[in-house]
C-alpha cells in the first residue's frame, strides 16, 4: 500500500487507512488531501479517499474518487478492494464479488481480501467457491484457528459433512493434550459439539455417542451435553437408556414439554397425531400420576395429561388443573386450553365443569364438595373464562352477558375490557371492538401491549388515522411515522395495508405492504455481520441454525401476508387503472358548473390541510432531530409518503410477478400463492403458467371451493379462446388436450357435468354451493336466477362445537359478506342481495355490515365504507366513544375511579 510513494507520503498514506479502521475520517480526509496535492494522480489514495467519504453519506463523489483512482492505477490491488469495499457497503454483492476477484488475481495471496470474498460468498450462497476460499485462507495460515473452523463449515454447508468431520479431527490433531486453557474451554466445547452433531446429521450415530463420551470433560455446556446424548441414544433404539437420561433432565427441568415427549417416546407411548388406545392411556396416566407425585410444583405434568384423557377421567383432570388456577386468578387459562376445543367432545365437558364451579360459588362462596371458601375474585375469573368458552363456540350473546357479569363485579380489570373487544369483534361490531379496545388503552396508559391491542382493533374498523395516532404514544419524539419503520412494526404494516386496500387507497396499501418486504430485505442483510463472528466466538451450532433459517424467511407468515397484499393491490389496479390528470380535466369538464365550483373548493381545502399537516411535521422533525452535541441529524426525506407514484406504475401484472416469484419459490405449500398464481397468469395470458397453478391447486386441496372455480374458469375460458394460428399456439392446444384428461373431475365429463357433480358432493356447505352457482352463471348465463336461487336455498344448519346440532351456526361471517359481495357485483341483483343481507341480519345480530338489530349501526347514523361494513358512528347518550385525542368521552363504570 501507497509503494509508489516518498516516505513522508507513504507514512500519510498508512495514517488514511488507520482513520478509516478507526472511524476518524476527518483526519484521514485531511491526509489524503496532503498526498493528493503533491500527487494528484495517485490511485491509491484517491480510493481511499473516495472510501472515507463514502462513510461520511457523500456517495457520488465517492464513486468518482474511487473510478478515478482505479482509472490511474488498474494494476492496484488496493484500487479493486476499496471498489469492492464501496460496492458492499451498497449491498451490490455480486459487484463487489467481480472487485474482489480482480484483486486477487493481482495478490492472489491477501488475506483480508480472501477473508471479505469469503464472507461474500457466504453471504450470496455461492458454496462453492466459499470452500474454495476458505481452503486458501487455511492454506497460507493454518495456524490459525477460526480458518480450520470456516474450512469444516464451509464442506459442511456445501453437504460435504464427511469432509467437515474429517477437517476437525484434523484440527484437533494439531493440538497439545492439555488443550484447552482455561480461558477457551467454552469455544473449545462448542466445537466438540457441533463436530458430534455433524455425525449425528450425517448418520453416524455410534460414532457420535461414542465421541462425546470421550470428550465429555471438555465440554463445558452440561446440559447441551444431555440433551446431546439422549437424541444420540433415541436415534439409536436404546431406550432404557434414553428414559434414564430424560429423567434426569425432568428433574432439572420438570416444565420442558419436549423431555416429557420424549420420555413418552423411549416408553413407546408417543403419538404425533394424538391418537391412543385405551390401554396406552391407562399407560401414560399411571405414567403421569406418578411423575406428578415427584414434580408437584410443575404445570405441565397436570396439563399434558388433558391432551389424551377422555370422558370422566378428563373431566377429573381438568377439574384438578382449573381449580386452583381460577382462584389464583391466572389470565391466560383459556389460552392454556385453548387446544383442547379442537378435540370432540371435550370442549361440552369443560363448558359444563366451570358452569358447575359458577354455580357453586355463587351458592355457597366455594367450590363443589369443598368446605372453604374462595377468594371474591374467583367469580370474576369464572366469569371472564366463560365469555371466553362462550366467544370459542361462536355464542356471542351468552359470551356478552358473562363478560358484562364480570365487569360489573370488578369494573377495574383491564383484561375483562380487552376480551370484550374480541368478543364483539368476533359477533361483527368492529367499531365497537376499536371503542371498547381504547376504553381498555385509557385504564393503563403505560402498557405497550394494550395499546398495541387497541391499533389493531382500529385498523380492523378502518380508523386509520387515529390509530396511527394511538400507535405513535409510545414511539419516540421527533420523525415518529418512520420510527414505527425503523421498528420493524410489521403486525402493524400489515393491518394498515390491508386497511387500505378494503378502502381502495391502493398507493398507501403498497407503501405499507412493501415495508415489510423491505424488512425482510433488511433481516437477509442482518446475517452479513455474524460470518465472521460466530467463527469467532465459535457458536458454530447456532451460526448453521441461523444460515438454515434465513434461507426459509421468505416462507414467514408475515412476508407472504405482504407478498399476498401487494399482488391483490397490483391486481386491481390492472383491472382499474387510476384515471390520469387529462381524464380527469375531461370529467370536470362535463359536469355543471355549480358542481364544479363545490369540487375546485373541495380539492383546494384538501391541499390545504396536506399542505398544513406537512409543515407541522417538518416543525416537529426539526425541532427534534438535533442530537445533544448540537449537531442535526438529517435523515433521507421519503419522496412518496403517500404510495402515489407507486399507484401510478405503468405495468402492475410485472411488479405483481416479482413477488408471485418470490411465493412460488418459498411458499409453494399455500393455496393462497397458486389462486394468485392463476389469477396473475390469466390476466397476462400465460396459459401454461395458469395451468400448472391449476394443477397445484388440485393437488393441494380438490375439494376446496375456490380450486374448483379456478379449474372450471380456467377451461370455460381456454374453450372461447379462437383457434391455433402459430406454431407455439398449436403447442399449448396439444399441451391441453393431453392435460385435461388427467384431471378426474373433468375426464370424459363437461364442465357443466363436473360443475352438478361437485355440487351433489358439496350440497350442505355454503360456499361450494356459491363457488357451484357462480359456475353455473359463468357457463350458461340464461340460468342466473336458478344460480341466485340456489344460494338462496342454503340452509343453515346449527351446529354445536362438538358436532351436535343445535348450538352454534355452520355459516360463517366473512363468507356471508362475500356472497352478499358476489350477488351485489358478479350476479349484478341487488334484491337478491338485499334479502340475502335481511336473512344474515338475524344470523348475525351484531353485524354492522348487515345492520344486526344489536349492532352499533341500529341505534346510531352510519357511513359504511364498501369492504367491510364498518361504521363511523355518532355517539348517542350513553355510547363511550373515542373523541379526537384517543381519550373516552363518558366513562359510566370508571367515572368514580383513580388511576
Amino acid at each position: 500500500m501507497g509503494a509508489s510513494l516518498p516516505p513522508k507520503e507513504a507514512n500519510l498514506f498508512k495514517l488514511i487507512v488507520k482513520s478509516y479502521e478507526t472511524k476518524q475520517y476527518k483526519k484521514g480526509l485531511k491526509a489524503a488531501d496532503t498526498v493528493l496535492k503533491k500527487f494528484p494522480d495517485h490511485g491509491e489514495t484517491l480510493a481511499m479517499k473516495g472510501l472515507t467519504l463514502n462513510c461520511m453519506d457523500r456517495k457520488s463523489e465517492a464513486y468518482e474518487l474511487v473510478r478515478l483512482g482505479l482509472k490511474n492505477d488498474l494494476k492496484s490491488h488496493v484500487c479493486w478492494h476499496v471498489y469492492g469495499l464501496l460496492y458492499r457497503s451498497d449491498r451490490e454483492y455480486r459487484e463487489a464479488i467481480k472487485c474482489y476477484r480482480n484483486a486477487l488475481r493481482i495478490d492472489p495471496d491477501n488475506i483480508e481480501i480472501l477473508r471479505d470474498l469469503s464472507l461474500l460468498q457466504a453471504q450470496m450462497r455461492d458454496l462453492s467457491g466459499f470452500v474454495e476460499t476458505r481452503q486458501q485462507l487455511l492454506t497460507l495460515k493454518p495456524n490459525h484457528r477460526m480458518n480450520w473452523i470456516g474450512f469444516a463449515v464451509s464442506h459442511h454447508l456445501n453437504s460435504n459433512g464427511s469432509k467437515a468431520v474429517d477437517i476437525l479431527e484434523a484440527y484437533e490433531g494439531t493440538l497439545e493434550d492439555d488443550y484447552p486453557p482455561e480461558n477457551e474451554r467454552c469455544e473449545h466445547g462448542e466445537m466438540l459439539l457441533y463436530k458430534i452433531s455433524l455425525l449425528e446429521e450425517y448418520g453416524f450415530l455410534e460414532r457420535a455417542l461414542e465421541e462425546l463420551h470421550k470428550k465429555e470433560s471438555k465440554i463445558v455446556d452440561k446440559l447441551g451435553y444431555k440433551e446431546q446424548e439422549v437424541s444420540l441414544l433415541l436415534k439409536l433404539g436404546r431406550f432404557e437408556e434414553g428414559e434414564r437420561l430424560f429423567r434426569v433432565l425432568l428433574s432439572m427441568n420438570p416444565d420442558n414439554y419436549r423431555y416429557y415427549e420424549g420420555l413418552q417416546r423411549c416408553l413407546g407411548l408417543h403419538s404425533e397425531k394424538g391418537q391412543y388406545s385405551s390401554d396406552e392411556i391407562d399407560k401414560l396416566e399411571s405414567l403421569y400420576k406418578s411423575l406428578a407425585q415427584q414434580y408437584s410444583r410443575s404445570s405441565a405434568v397436570k396439563r399434558i395429561p388433558l391432551d389424551f384423557l377422555r370422558d370422566d377421567k378428563f373431566r377429573e383432570a381438568a377439574e384438578s388443573y382449573i381449580r386452583p388456577l381460577l382462584a389464583k386468578g391466572v389470565p391466560s387459562l383459556f389460552s392454556d386450553l385453548y387446544p383442547l376445543y379442537n378435540h370432540p367432545g371435550k370442549a361440552s365437558i369443560l363448558g359444563e365443569l366451570v358452569l358447575r364451579l359458577e354455580q357453586s360459588i355463587k351458592t355457597t362462596g366455594g367450590y363443589p364438595e369443598s368446605e372453604g371458601k374462595e377468594p371474591p375474585s374467583t367469580l370474576m375469573w369464572i366469569l371472564f373464562y366463560l365469555a371466553q368458552h362462550y366467544d370459542r363456540c361462536g355464542q356471542y350473546d351468552i359470551a356478552l352477558i358473562k363478560i358484562d357479569e364480570a365487569i360489573e363485579h370488578t369494573p377495574t380489570v383491564i383484561d375483562l375490557y380487552s376480551v370484550k373487544s374480541r368478543i364483539v369483534k368476533h359477533s361483527g361490531d368492529l367499531a365497537a371492538a376499536a371503542a371498547l379496545a381504547d376504553e381498555a388503552r385509557c385504564m393503563d396508559l403505560a402498557d405497550r401491549y394494550i395499546n398495541s391491542e387497541c391499533v389493531k382493533r382500529m385498523l380492523q374498523a378502518d380508523q386509520v388515522a387515529l390509530a396511527e395516532k394511538t400507535a405513535l404514544l409510545f414511539t419516540k419524539d421527533g420523525d415518529q411515522h418512520n420510527n414505527l419503520y425503523d421498528m420493524q412494526c410489521m403486525w402493524y404494516e400489515l393491518a394498515s395495508g390491508e386497511s387500505y386496500l378494503r378502502q381502495r387507497e391502493l398507493g398507501r396499501a403498497l407503501k405499507k405492504f412493501l415495508a415489510v418486504e423491505k424488512h425482510y430485505a433488511d433481516i437477509t442483510e442482518d446475517q452479513f455481520d455474524f460470518h465472521s463472528y460466530c467463527l469467532r466466538k465459535m457458536t458454530l451450532r447456532m451460526y448453521v441454525e441461523m444460515l438454515k433459517f434465513q434461507d426459509r424467511l421468505h416462507s414467514h407468515a408475515y412476508f407472504r401476508k405482504a407478498a399476498s397484499g401487494a399482488i391483490r393491490c397490483y391486481l386491481r389496479l390492472y383491472d382499474c387503472p387510476p384515471k390520469s390528470a387529462a381524464e380527469e380535466d375531461d370529467e370536470m369538464s362535463k359536469l355543471p358548473a355549480s358542481q364544479k365550483k363545490k369540487l375546485r373548493q373541495k380539492l383546494r381545502k384538501a391541499e390545504a390541510r396536506a399542505k398544513k399537516d406537512a409543515e407541522v411535521k417538518n416543525e416537529e422533525s426539526s425541532s427534534t432531530c438535533v442530537a445533544k452535541s448540537g449537531k442535526r441529524q438529517l435523515k433521507p426525506v421519503d419522496p412518496d409518503p403517500h404510495g402515489e407514484k407507486l399507484a401510478q406504475i405503468e405495468d402492475p401484472l410485472a411488479e405483481a410477478t416479482k413477488y408471485l416469484t418470490l411465493l412460488l419459490t418459498h411458499s409453494s405449500d399455500c393455496l393462497e400463492t397458486h389462486l394468485l398464481s392463476f389469477e396473475v397468469n390469466m390476466r397476462k395470458q400465460k396459459i401454461l403458467l395458469a395451468l400448472q397453478a391449476v394443477k397445484h391447486l388440485v393437488r393441494l386441496d380438490a375439494d376446496n371451493p375456490k380450486s374448483h372455480l379456478c379449474l372450471i374458469k380456467f377451461f370455460h375460458k381456454v374453450g372461447a379462446l379462437p383457434a391455433p394460428v402459430t406454431d407455439a399456439e398449436k403447442l399449448v392446444w396439444r399441451v391441453l388436450e393431453v392435460e385435461r384428461p388427467t384431471f378426474s373431475q373433468l375426464h370424459e365429463k363437461s364442465l357443466i357435468d363436473a360443475n352438478n357433480i361437485f355440487l351433489e358432493k358439496h350440497r350442505e356447505s355454503l360456499m361450494h354451493r356459491a363457488a357451484v352457482a357462480e359456475l353455473m352463471y359463468v357457463l350458461e348465463p340464461n340460468k342466473k336466477a336458478e344460480a341466485v336461487k340456489l344460494i338462496e336455498d342454503s340452509v343453515n344448519d346449527l351446529v354445536s362445537l362438538d358436532g351436535d346440532r343445535g348450538a352454534d351456526s355452520t355459516w360463517k361471517l366473512k363468507d356471508c359478506i362475500s356472497l352478499h359481495k358476489l350477488l351485489e357485483t358478479t350476479f349484478n341483483d341487488h334484491d337478491a342481495a338485499l334479502r340475502w343481507k335481511a336473512r344474515c341480519a338475524e344470523y348475525f345480530p351484531f353485524s354492522t355490515y348487515f345492520e344486526g338489530i344489536r349492532s352499533s349501526v341500529a341505534t346510531h347514523q352510519t357511513q359504511k365504507t364498501p369492504e367491510n361494513g364498518v361504521v363511523i358512528l355518532n355517539s348517542g347518550e350513553n355510547c363511550a366513544l373515542p373523541s379526537p385525542n384517543g381519550r373516552l368521552d363518558k366513562l359510566d363504570k370508571l367515572k368514580d375511579l383513580h388511576i
